[in-house]
């Protein structure tokens, strides 16, 4: 074989081959997906509730007729304006004036039997006073023939006879003065039927008065339903022949809310309509009411809201579809993550296994500080069983008590505060602070008192060193190494830290809780359960209770937006209520001791049923809101309502988010959520150690992945011209 063929034949198989590398590669790069990536921002997030609904007069009067009859004529028109009183249409009113003639003739027969009656009167008194003379004489005449019987000139008989007419005349006259009475209250029955028909023939000139029908107010007729000849029949319900819109430039939009949105809107929220024959235009208003009366239509329960609407130019017209925006929450100036990010997840990437949160490395040591005192192995049992053994062995006054409790609910805040600093600092503040509560509390002891707290504190400090000890040597066995100093957790509240536990069924040793700080965490269970991505923060064993639910941020405070900064969404409600509601010194410490007495109360919830602990949550949330309300005035509790509402709608949510990790890879990121406008959602913060700021770059989709194949031939399309 030439050398020139052989030349050839290695440039061909090295073409072959370099084209067969370089189609491999392609292919290797086309199979790895593409991401796009979204960038986290700061700005302002405005959270709305869209809506449609109609427009309205604010005041709509049906014009109605009260009597039936037929319509002789109309003299209003639609859009005619309209003032008060003015004639709008007549109903034929001859039927009723043949009833008011009738009315007036029964009128004038009554008075007439009244004079009747008042004639019969005097004749039955002229009837009197003839009796009554005759009573007079027939007792002369008795008087007169007694005397004679006495004096033997006449017989007794004519005596008996003068006496018999006399009494006869005598019954006369009572006769004659009943008939009188019986006169005088036929004449009062009489003036009564006069009355009566005098009522009746009003009522006939009112119901000939209502066949003209007139305008109640001012304002446009904006519905005529009547026509010249028409009959119009009055039955169980009142004919609607106008409709009349008081004031259209004031209108209103009634607009349907569904149920799972209603809970958001509040009376004077900003809102914005369009309307279809105002394209690009758009009009404002505000929410005047919220109806609780709800709409089933089709099993879809729905609210009426109504949003207020300027018509001063009347471009607006009555029965318009208004498509509403209504601004329920604004922020600004806070971290923004797309939407997308939010939904996207990597092509092939699968849920790790969830691990216990005391297993999660460099979480562990802040974990072990915010677990609830409850689950402690050993005595002391966190600050509420600090205090409550002082109480017992040192025998309090009620002033003392007072003075400790302002203690401890002032430290309770602030080793709260201890889960914010790094590891290797939480044992040196942990022991400053321990120190200066017992220093506090020594101050309003008497000398036999402090000394029987030394040796309480003597006590904790020796079981605490040797459960720390105990701690170590379990360390080293489970790890093979001595954990550092600063991994410990010591007891914040009474300086106590429990025994490390057995080993747990997975192999990792339990570490205990922080007494103090611990037991508050179930207080500000959201803040607690926010640092850790693990549903069950209670102890590594499998067969551990989980922590209790996070509240969404509102926990504690019952509404608080999920700060956690600095004690958690308790001491951020509390802070809000103290700058928005100048409390005074008594105030102050009323809430103090609400507050330190729903810290134990949150705290418990871990220890209840998991399908039970939203419930009484929930309890104890409305629980705490009615105690602070009772000790407000009428001005602060106008305000304190205002701040329950506007922290209703502020929820805390959680999500994940992808970046790109040290290797390349989308690595997973649990984030903290609160208000969505529907294409960004704020950023609260990580839920971790790793951090997001603004300008990071999230992953957001697959480039491409949106797209789909058409059909490879387009389809024909019909012959002839196209509109």
């Amino acid at each position: 074989m030439k050398p020139r063929t052989l030349i050839s034949m290695f440039v061909a198989a090295a073409a072959l081959a370099g084209g067969g590398w370089w189609w491999y590669s392609k292919n290797q790069a086309a199979a790895q997906p593409q991401l796009r990536t979204g960038k986290i921002e700061r700005g302002t997030l405005t959270a709305t509730v869209a809506a449609s609904g109609t427009l309205a007069a604010t005041v709509q009067v049906q014009v109605s007729s009260q009597v039936s009859g037929q319509i002789r004529e109309v003299l209003a028109d639609f859009n005619s304006d309209v003032k008060k009183g003015q004639v709008l249409a007549r109903i034929d009113p001859e039927t009723f004036e043949y009833r008011v003639r009738q009315a007036e003739a029964d009128v004038e027969a009554a008075r007439a039997q009244v004079g009747v009656q008042q004639a019969t009167v005097m004749a039955r008194k002229s009837d009197l006073a003839r009796n009554i003379i005759n009573r007079d004489e027939a007792r002369r005449d008795f008087d007169r023939k007694t005397e004679l019987v006495e004096r033997n000139f006449i017989s007794i008989v004519e005596r008996d006879k003068a006496a018999a007419v006399f009494r006869a005349l005598e019954q006369d006259v009572a006769s004659s003065q009943a008939q009188i009475e019986l006169a005088e209250a036929q004449v009062r029955n009489a003036r009564s039927t006069v009355q009566q028909r005098e009522a009746l023939l009003a009522s006939a000139r009112v119901d000939l008065s209502r066949t003209i029908i007139r305008a109640p107010v001012d304002g446009v007729v904006i519905k005529r339903s009547i026509e010249p000849g028409q009959t119009v029949a009055v039955s169980l319900a009142a004919p609607e022949l106008f409709l009349i819109a008081q004031n259209l430039r004031d209108m209103q939009v009634e607009v349907s809310i569904d149920e799972a949105e209603v809970s958001r809107l509040r009376v004077g929220q900003k809102a914005t309509f369009t309307v279809d024959a105002f394209p690009g235009r758009t009009f404002e208003g505000a929410i005047t009411q919220v109806r609780k009366a709800s709409l089933n239509v089709q099993n879809v329960i729905t609210y009426t809201a109504l949003v207020s609407a300027n018509n001063e130019n009347q471009a607006l017209l009555p029965g318009m579809t208004a498509n509403v925006r209504v601004i329920t929450d604004v922020r600004d100036g806070v971290l923004k993550v797309p939407n997308a990010a939010l939904r996207f997840k990597p092509p092939g990437w699968t849920e790790p296994p969830k691990t216990s949160a005391l297993e999660a490395g460099p979480l562990r040591a802040a974990l072990e500080s915010l677990l609830p005192a409850a689950q402690a192995q050993g005595q002391g049992g966190g600050l509420q069983a600090y205090r409550e053994r002082l109480e017992r062995e040192l025998a309090l006054t009620d002033a003392q008590k007072a003075s400790v409790e302002g203690v401890f609910s002032g430290m309770r805040e602030r080793f709260m505060g201890l889960r914010d600093l790094e590891p290797s600092e939480r044992a040196a503040a942990s022991e400053k602070l321990r120190n200066e509560m017992r220093s506090k509390v020594a101050a309003v002891l008497d000398p036999a008192q402090k000394n029987t707290f030394a040796a309480i504190n003597a006590e904790i400090d020796a079981r605490r060193q040797a459960a720390q000890a105990e701690r170590a040597a379990g360390t080293s066995a489970a790890t093979g190494a001595s954990s550092p100093a600063s991994g410990t957790s010591t007891g914040a509240g009474t300086g106590i830290t429990a025994p490390a536990a057995a080993p747990s069924r997975n192999g990792a040793a339990a570490t205990s809780a922080t007494a103090g700080a611990g037991a508050l965490a179930g207080s500000a269970a959201a803040g607690a359960a926010s640092a850790s991505p693990s549903p069950s923060a209670a102890a590594p064993k499998s067969d551990a209770k989980p922590s209790a639910p996070a509240a969404s941020g509102t926990s504690g405070a019952g509404a608080t937006g999920g700060t956690t900064g600095g004690g958690g969404p308790l001491r951020a409600f509390r802070d809000r209520l103290e700058r928005d509601l100048a409390f005074t010194e008594s105030q102050r410490g009323q809430l103090d001791g609400i507050f330190s007495a729903m810290r134990e109360r949150f705290a418990t919830v871990r220890e209840a049923p998991e399908p039970d602990r939203p419930k009484l949550m929930e309890t104890y949330r409305a629980e705490m809101r009615a105690r602070i309300n009772d000790i407000l005035d009428e001005t602060q509790k106008k305000k304190y309502a205002e701040i329950l509402v506007e922290l209703a709608g502020r929820n805390v949510s959680r999500g994940r988010v992808f970046i790109a990790g040290p290797d390349g890879k989308p690595m997973p990121v649990d984030v903290r959520l609160g208000l969505s406008d529907g294409v960004a959602t704020e950023l609260i913060g990580t839920i971790g150690e790793r951090k997001l700021a603004e300008g990071d770059l999230v992953y957001v989709g697959v480039v491409g992945a949106a797209s789909k194949p058409g059909p490879a031939t387009p389809p024909m399309r019909p012959a002839g011209p196209r509109l």
